[in-house]
């Protein structure tokens, strides 16, 4: 007879975590829809004073005493991002990671992720998986969710900054939602990334029918119904960030942006709506960084930060995607209106969408069972 102690627990390899179906965007969407409900009506935790922060980070100074030390580069840095999410998940998690800009040059991906799924009532741990596209697809559901409820519905021009695989999830998402996107404009950094893009667009995404390479990020906002920002670049310095200016924007866009953004002075004004994929997130952060706090964090949604700090923006003037997911506050009200929406990522969705896979890889036998104990030494 099995001891009542004994704890086994599903190891899942990026191709199990294939198999079990976290390429699934159309199911991503949906789920990450469900969570903002469960988010806006209180139903997580994240960490934090107010059960609301991104995580914890260590990072590498630039010059250190200890010659073995790590030092500070692009976007260097270990990071825990740890969640509970109740509903019909009912389960905690954390999302580990390393990241250094400078692994492109060694053959692997910018950030090395692994997520650890538990009950949410003994602790025990139920999965470790691979995470690397189960954070990436969470990701880029996050504008497919804004989408639904803040693009055009007619929406058929895409106009994306920086190809990559936040690019590509991200399309991947708007498309699941906006069935009419047939056009694409691109502003990429280099030929490489530009042509693996474009190999890719052909290869997954057939109904996209028309492509525009095109050399300014202007060009890449003109006339789009959609305009979204997946680029990575430095912090520090906001007038280095990729710059929306409102006289680029078509009205009744939709602006989505997961990565780094500035905007200028008219785009500022109240009649441009500014929506955060979760408030608390952004208090959090607020009170976490340093002044201004663009300058370390730059998603735009910490921009709104700093000016309703500095009273150039009203509070109630930010919207809170969890409560129009919920209904509580109104989606899109006309075909003219100017929307930005700022996608900070949270770990209650790696939670979400990883409590899917785990699920589905039990219900299809997929993964490798490991053992913890049989019967702990100690207890």
């Amino acid at each position: 007879m099995a001891s009542p102690a004994k704890i086994d627990f599903v190891y899942l390899s990026e191709s199990d975590m294939i198999a079990a179906g976290v390429t699934d965007m159309p199911t991503c969407v949906d789920t990450m829809e469900e969570m903002f409900g469960l988010l806006w009506h209180g139903d997580y935790r994240m960490a934090g004073a107010n059960n609301d922060s991104h995580g914890a980070m260590v990072l590498f100074p630039k010059e250190s005493p200890f010659p073995d030390m790590p030092k500070a580069t692009a976007d260097r840095r270990f990071m825990a991002m740890p969640a509970y999410l109740g509903g019909r998940f009912r389960t905690a998690g954390v999302k580990w990671y390393g990241s250094n800009v400078e692994n492109r040059e060694k053959g692997l991906p910018r950030s090395i992720l692994m997520f650890v799924l538990n009950d949410a009532d003994t602790g025990a741990p139920l999965a470790f998986m691979s995470a690397n596209l189960l954070s990436a697809y969470r990701t880029g559901a996050i504008p497919g969710v804004g989408a639904r409820h803040l693009a055009r519905r007619d929406s058929k021009v895409v106009g994306l900054v920086g190809p990559g695989v936040m690019g590509k999830t991200t399309l991947m998402a708007l498309c699941a939602v906006c069935p009419d996107i047939d056009t694409i404009k691109i502003k990429g950094r280099g030929k490489s990334s530009i042509d693996s893009f474009l190999a890719w667009l052909k290869s997954d995404m057939p109904q996209i029918a028309n492509i525009e390479v095109v050399d300014t990020i202007e060009a890449a906002v003109r006339e789009s119904d959609i305009v979204t920002y997946c680029n990575t670049g430095l912090s520090g310095d906001p007038s280095t960030y990729p710059l929306v200016k409102r006289e680029w924007v078509k009205p009744g866009a939709f602006l989505a942006m997961p990565s780094s953004c500035e905007i200028d002075s008219d785009m500022e004004a109240p009649e441009v709506r500014k929506v955060v994929d979760n408030t608390g997130l952004y208090e959090a952060w607020f009170e976490e960084l340093p002044k201004p706090a663009h300058n370390v964090v730059p998603v735009i949604g910490v921009k709104f930060m700093d000016m309703i700090a500095e009273g150039r923006m009203a509070k109630e003037d930010l919207e809170d995607l969890g409560r129009i997911v919920a209904g509580e506050a109104p989606g899109r009200t006309n075909d003219e209106e100017i929307i930005i929406m700022s996608v900070g990522g949270m770990p209650v969705e790696d939670v979400a969408w990883g409590t899917i896979i785990y699920r589905n890889a039990i219900e299809r036998n997929i993964g490798q069972t490991l053992n913890l104990w049989e019967t702990p030494v100690l207890r």
